[in-house]
């Protein structure tokens, strides 16, 4: 039982790394619209997530295999979560009036 709460752990430790990374990085992007310094936030952002992310997998993982695939695992779960809570509202198109050309 104590294999099975750790492997739990590790999968939601690394949802929550995903959401931080991936929602750190849509929080960069839109960040880098407004700011009259975008490499510098980029820059900035990307080796602070990177750095969380690795430190994360790295206590996570223990030295073993199995916690950092089950990790992994988890990542990729919180990067598919933050893509569909960040996605953009689909709007319907706008209805146009036909022109009529040649008749």
């Amino acid at each position: 039982m104590n294999d099975e709460l750790a492997l739990i752990f590790a999968f939601a430790a690394g949802m929550v790394l995903g959401g931080v990374f991936f929602g750190g990085l849509w929080w960069t992007v839109r960040k880098c619209v407004e700011t009259a310094y975008p490499a510098r936030w980029m820059l900035g952002s990307a080796l602070a997530r990177m750095s969380i992310t690795l430190a994360g997998f790295y206590f996570v993982s223990a030295g073993q295999l199995k916690p950092l695939l089950v990790c992994l695992v988890g990542f990729i779960a919180g990067r598919m979560i933050v893509t569909r809570l960040t996605r953009p509202a689909v709007q319907a198109p706008a209805k146009t009036q036909e022109t009529r050309h040649a008749t």
